[in-house]
């Protein structure tokens, strides 16, 4: 666990996940935009996705206990959705990357404790001592703090300008190496 004066970042096993999934979707649905109504329905993705080979998440939690960030992962493999679309998005990209990588599933902060560092110091946690080789994601196409944050991590496009079904945004697919290195060296989520 890391802490910060008002802030503490925790590893979340898959049932302390899915007992406040429900929060994280709220802040998932706030951060990219999406109405109220997909919570319900990502709910329920986000829980099936704790059975998942590799399952693990970070919380950022206030001193109160209320959730303001998260972030999730799993091993990616072949019959899941994102993964497939992933492979058909990166062609002959997929033989390096894909085979055992972690899909960043989801990095979100609640949109008031956007750009404090929390997001980078969520998704370091995360990624410490990860067992996969890389680590894949997928965001929104644009000038972003998330776009920001994954290049000065050093992910690389994988894909761009590519569209999900059920979303009319582009999106990029991003890819990086694991261990993660940053220009400073390792940061501790103190730091961020």
């Amino acid at each position: 666990m890391s802490r910060t004066s008002e802030t503490r970042l925790v590893r979340w096993e898959a049932g302390q996940f899915a007992v406040r999934v429900r929060e994280a979707m709220v802040i998932y649905a706030d951060a990219m935009g999406y109405p109220a109504g997909v919570v319900d329905n990502r709910v329920g993705h986000a829980t099936a996705h704790t059975e998942r080979a590799g399952f693990r998440a970070t919380a950022a939690l206030d001193r109160d206990d209320a959730l303001i960030g998260f972030g999730y992962g799993y091993t990616t493999a072949p019959g899941q959705w994102w993964h497939d679309q992933v492979r058909a998005a990166i062609g002959g990209l997929g033989p390096q990357w894909l085979p055992g990588s972690l899909e960043l599933c989801e990095l979100h902060v609640t949109p008031s404790r956007q750009g404090t560092g929390l997001g980078r110091a969520i998704l370091l946690q995360l990624l410490d001592d990860a067992p996969q080789p890389a680590v894949l994601l997928s965001t929104p196409e644009g000038d972003t703090r998330a776009w920001r944050l994954y290049r000065s991590l050093g992910f690389v496009d994988l894909a761009r300008q590519h569209l999900f079904p059920g979303d009319s945004r582009p999106f990029a697919v991003l890819g990086a190496w694991l261990p993660l290195t940053t220009e400073a060296g390792p940061a501790r989520a103190a730091d961020a």
